[in-house]
């Protein structure tokens, strides 16, 4: 049994890292993809997780099953496709760390997954079965994820949902729009960033934009805030979950580390998310804001997902 599978995107990030003696800006590979980020954070802090996507044979893709297999992530998911090249990001930092993104991905492996070759066994063993929103950008993955969502319904998994948004992977806003908003009323745990409000709900205010998607169909709502923290929100309330201070070096999968903090301890909880409170939902968030603050500290988003050992160092300091 899996505490947590995750359908999606493995990636590399060349993320920016100086200048070399020419002055030409540098790049360092790091193994990345918001769902496989999310699975790192979980397998760091103690739970076993499952990955279900596709990437080349090439050199990238060799290279991002051992990182996956490192970390003990269950690849019986994961297809090696001779015939795709794995899908690479280009990303930019400023000097706070934020970041810009250019995508290698026309098409990517990540977006070949078809349908038939979902791991039906690994999402029945699963307990949470989660998905981002670039699995739903082109065919046949959107189709793959549709499908792999109702066998996870089917089976009686935890539905889980972080949507991504890339203006650059998508036609227009609107089509955007139309697609990561169709798997909404599916969900049962949902994560947003501030950002993403108004592409979501139409509504830009965080307390406002989690009413409507509660009302939409998850039962649990989180917004991260940035370095103020998150929202969060059930059907009893909704609260405010400050973050931890933290000198931020790269940004890459904060939202990821902070949903993989989220989930893991909404399975250490063991509550079914329609009986999950807010004060319980808070205490969720507060162990993802912990991750999400050590996350930020060093460059990467797989390399840097912190260990269980730091992240209760820094809840009880």
């Amino acid at each position: 049994m899996y505490d947590v599978t995750a359908l999606g995107e493995v990636l590399i990030d060349f993320t920016e890292a100086g200048t070399s003696e020419n002055g030409m800006s540098l790049f360092e590979r790091n193994p990345g993809g918001a769902p496989a980020n999310v699975l790192v954070a979980l397998e760091h802090l103690g739970h076993d997780t499952a990955f279900i996507g596709k990437v080349g044979t090439d050199m990238h893709g060799v290279f991002l099953r051992e990182v996956l297999e490192g970390e003990r992530i269950d690849c019986t998911g994961l297809i090696s496709d001779p015939d795709c090249f794995t899908t690479l990001a280009f990303v930019g930092l400023s000097p706070a760390g934020e970041r810009t993104f250019s995508f290698a991905r026309k098409p990517g492996a990540d977006t070949q997954l078809a349908p038939e070759e979902l791991a039906r066994e690994v999402i029945a063993s699963s307990k949470v079965f989660h998905v981002g929103s670039l699995s739903l950008t082109d065919e046949p993955v959107r189709s793959a994820t549709h499908a792999a969502i109702k066998l996870a319904r089917e089976a009686g998994c935890t539905l889980s949902y972080d949507p991504n948004y890339r203006a650059n992977l998508w036609p227009s806003a609107e089509v955007a729009t139309e697609h990561m908003r169709s798997i909404v009323a599916d969900m049962d745990l949902m994560k947003i960033s501030d950002e993403e409000c108004a592409l979501m709900t139409g509504i830009s205010d965080p307390v406002q934009a989690s009413a409507l998607l509660l009302e939409s169909g998850p039962k649990v709502v989180a917004v991260t805030l940035g370095g103020s923290g998150a929202l969060v929100r059930t059907a009893d309330g909704v609260r405010e979950v400050p973050g931890f201070p933290a000198k931020v070096v790269d940004t890459t999968g904060a939202g990821d580390s902070f949903w993989g903090g989220f989930l893991a301890a909404f399975v250490e909880n063991g509550r079914a998310a329609g009986d999950v409170t807010v004060e319980e939902a808070a205490r969720f968030a507060r162990m993802g804001n912990a991750v999400a603050s050590l996350c930020v500290r060093s460059r990467g988003g797989i390399p840097a997902m912190p260990s269980r050992s730091d992240v209760e160092a820094l809840l009880t300091a």
